[in-house]
């Protein structure tokens, strides 16, 4: 069976996310920027911080199906799985503003990152283990950035029971090392042009 239908539920998914997420922003009480940063300024933060892995997640997705179009039931429910984190993200990043960042509602976001990362790696995983999935392992290679990103959640996770602040420190610092988007598997794709599934 063709992705399309898989992406498109996907991106269905991931905008409604974004809408959720930007729902919960809490309007200023008053008209001045005094009033905007004492409202909302936390809660634009951590929705900016929530929004950049959403784009992250959606960026890397598309790239995922581009180079292998064909899935079954396996990818199905591996791509459920990921969306079931993804989803989560408007409730964790909600709690983490409106507690103004406490150290449960911390550890609970970067449990959210984790769950997210995780999802993702079990996607690829089935993905490699299908018929043409070799291609996907060569245009990964070594997968430094995917082996990094939850070494810096779970320490993120365990620097919050220090200073709950000091824990959004990894966490920014895994989406600023996301942030460029990844080329590897379009580079995969321009080398090997005529590769088939």
């Amino acid at each position: 069976m063709r992705s399309s239908r898989l992406e498109a539920f996907s991106d269905g998914v991931l905008a409604i996310v974004i809408t959720v997420m930007v729902l919960g922003l809490a309007v200023p009480k008053g008209e001045t920027f005094t009033a905007l940063w004492h409202t909302t300024g936390l809660g634009l933060l951590t929705y900016l911080l929530s929004f950049i892995y959403i784009g992250i997640y959606w960026n890397n997705h598309h790239h995922l199906f581009q180079l292998h179009p064909q899935v079954g039931g396996g990818v199905l429910w591996a791509n459920l799985h990921l969306l079931f984190w993804l989803s989560l993200y408007p409730f964790t990043t909600a709690w983490l503003t409106e507690t103004r960042v406490a150290l449960v509602p911390t550890v609970i976001y970067g449990v959210n990152l984790l769950g997210a990362a995780i999802a993702y790696s079990i996607l690829q995983a089935v993905i490699i283990r299908r018929p043409g999935g070799q291609r996907l392992r060569e245009a990964l290679g070594r997968d430094v950035k995917g082996w990094i990103s939850p070494f810096l959640y779970v320490l993120g996770i365990g620097l919050a029971f220090v200073v709950p602040w000091l824990g959004l420190v990894p966490y920014i610092a895994v989406a600023v090392l996301w942030l460029i988007p990844d080329r590897r598997i379009e580079r995969y794709i321009q080398a090997h042009p005529n590769d088939e599934e």
